[in-house]
Parts: C-alpha cells; structure tokens; sequence
C-alpha cells in the first residue's frame, strides 16, 4: 500500500454519549495541523442499543444532528456514515445488549470489537483509525486489544481529550467556528461557549501482533476474542508437546499434523536435543554416526507403529540402502516438518519451532531454538 490510503475508516466505541465521535473528527479533520490532517472516508460506530438510539438522534438527525453540523460548518467532504454502519452489540440468538453488566455481557462485546476490527483491517487499500474514548471502559479496553491483535503499520489508535468543562457537558459535541452557548455542567444559570473549547488527540502506540496469528484467525468470522489472544500468547512464550502414543503435536496448544515418518524424525530430533545432543547431516555412506543416527531414528519410528517388529517399510529400506541416516533423508524430513508448522501456525509463528542451522556452512550442526524447559516429550 503506498500513498494516501482509499479507504479511511475512523472506528468508535460508544456508550451513552455519542459525542466522542464529533469530537475525535473534529480533532482529526479540523483541528490537527495540515500535514498530520486526516479525513476519514466513513465512519463506524459499535455500541448498545441504548447508545445507537442516542447516535441516531444526536448525531444523525437530518435537522438537528451534530455530525451533519460539524460537516456543514468545516465544510468536509462527504462521509459514509448513516445508520446502517451503526454496529449493535449482539447475543448468539441476534438479540442485541442495552448495557453490559455481566462476564456474558463482557465476551459478547469483545467478540463483537474484535470481529469489526478484523473484518475492517482486511482490506490492503484501508486505514484504520480507532478512538477508545467512549463506551464502558471494558469496551476501550477490548478496541485497544483487538487492534494489537489486527491491526497493521498504517493503524493508528487515540484516545480523544476535551478541555474542561466542556468534557462533562452533554450539549458539547465539538469547538464550534462560531459562539455557540451551552450550559455548563453541575450549574442551571452558568454557560459556556463551544466556541472556546479545545480538543486533541492523545495519540496510543501499541504493540501490533497480527504476523503472530495464524492466518485463518485473521479471516474467519467465528474466531472468539478469546482465543486470538490465547494464539497469540502461545506464540509470545512458546511450548511444545508430542505424545508418541497419541501421535500428537501440539504447537503452542495447536494441533500440528505429521505423517509418521516425520512425526518420528521430530521426537528423535527433540530428543537429542533435551539430552543436548546436536544433529548433523552425513554426506557419505556407511559413516559410523550416520548409523548410529539411523539406529535411534528407527527406534522412534517402530515406536509409533502398530506393530513395531514390523521391519519391512519403505522407510526402513531407504535407511538400509544408504547404510545410515543421510542428508537426502534428514532435508527431506526437516522440509515436511517446516511445512507443516508453517502451514498451520502460519511463518511467524512456526519459527520457534523449527530446527535451524547453528555454526558455520560445512562443520554445521541443527538444534532447536526451544529451550528445553518449553518441551514436553512423553
């Protein structure tokens, strides 16, 4: 993506109080500095019904709204925003939430936060600019998270600042061009004029984890908040398991497949290294290591058959006709292995996992990254 992006997407959570809308425009599209201006192209808001009833009578009023008056009065261009990207907060059963009070009313709004983010940071010619300002604070909570898990380097994500006391006055909803007076909050005979607030934005850095996501989790529509976070924590401190018995790998608690032949290459390999024994590669045949190395391979592989006296595989008769273990046979397993990971966790967070290089080109030995305290071998 280069250049100014198609799509600006300014992305809201609100409560009651839908002015944090008005005012985090206003702060972007008026009140920055020319170089750092930045008009969004529509606008989404996520919230209760409690608070869409509010966005639409306070903000979308075809005669009194203030979204269509702050337009008016800084002269800006068109902006998709009307009720139709007014976003509810639903239950599984399409009923939406007036509030949240309960831990069920918690997980229905982050899974609705972290389903608007993901599906608006999608497009490769957009920009997402989200404002944690309004709502409940659990809900500027799940944005901020949802965009470390989304978000991506042309992302941005504010909170919106309001000098006082206009901060606490429902009649204010931006600094307007001209006076406009308003009651001061807490006072029935004292105003104040919107003309002379001022509002900035506080821009929030935040860690972007999205490469750290498998990349069906940054595209499937049923994906709980959740869960992201526990893939991402996964990648963040890594562990690693691989039950012979049930011939299973999970990487990071994600099932990784393995045919047989690499499912026993890999717990021969992650053996040798919790005995802090580095594999090589054997270019010649009937090496002596390169036969010890096949010895203990086959011992793993018979492990994880049904029938382990059962010497007659193909595997086996490779290993024999090479007399040993050789690097066509190690590069080809170690290959699968990497695909399969990467496959599966995606390449980032497959990278831990993998059996590298360590040493200079010719004398090289392979080892695993994993320290050996974040494998499990059973």
């Amino acid at each position: 993506m280069s250049g100014i992006p198609l799509r600006r997407i300014l992305l809201v959570v609100t409560g009651l109080s839908p002015q944090v809308v008005t005012e985090t425009l206003y702060a972007l599209a008026v009140g920055a500095d020319a170089a750092s201006r930045w008009i969004p192209t529509e606008i989404h808001l996520i919230t209760t019904t409690r608070g869409a009833d509010n966005a639409r009578l306070q903000l979308l009023h075809p005669v009194s709204g203030w979204f269509h008056r702050l337009r008016q009065d800084y002269e800006l261009p068109a902006i998709q925003f009307d009720e139709s990207f007014i976003h509810l907060i639903e239950r599984a059963d399409g009923s939406a939430l007036d509030d949240i009070r309960d831990d069920d009313d918690n997980r229905i709004a982050a899974d609705t936060i972290a389903g608007w983010v993901r599906r608006l940071t999608q497009d490769p010619d957009s920009a997402v600019h989200a404002s944690i300002a309004g709502g409940r604070k659990t809900m500027g909570f799940f944005l901020g998270h949802a965009m470390s898990l989304y978000g991506r380097p042309q992302d941005r994500l504010s909170h919106v600042l309001v000098s006082s006391p206009y901060e606490s006055s429902p009649e204010f909803f931006y600094p307007t061009p001209q006076s406009q007076v308003i009651r001061r909050p807490g006072s029935a005979n004292e105003v104040l004029d919107a003309a002379q607030a001022r509002v900035w934005l506080g821009d929030i850095p935040f860690v972007r984890l999205r490469s750290a996501l498998p990349p069906d989790m940054r595209e499937r529509a049923d994906i709980a908040f959740a869960e992201s976070v526990r893939a991402v924590q996964a990648s963040v401190t890594p562990a690693l398991l691989l039950d012979r018995q049930q011939r299973l790998v999970l990487a990071g608690g994600v099932p990784v497949r393995l045919e047989r032949a690499d499912l026993a290459f890999l717990a021969w390999a992650l053996q040798r290294h919790l005995e802090g024994r580095p594999l090589q590669r054997h270019r010649r045949l009937n090496q002596a290591e390169a036969r010890v190395d096949a010895e203990e391979y086959l011992a793993e592989y018979a492990r994880l058959g049904s029938d382990p006296s059962d010497t007659d595989t193909r595997t086996h008769s490779r290993l024999n006709k090479d007399r040993g273990l050789l690097m066509s046979f190690f590069d080809e397993r170690r290959s699968r292995i990497k695909r399969a990971f990467e496959t599966t966790l995606g390449e980032g967070r497959a990278q831990p996992y993998l059996l590298r290089r360590w040493g200079p080109r010719g004398g090289s030995e392979y080892r695993f990254g994993l320290d050996p305290s974040c494998i499990t071998l059973r």
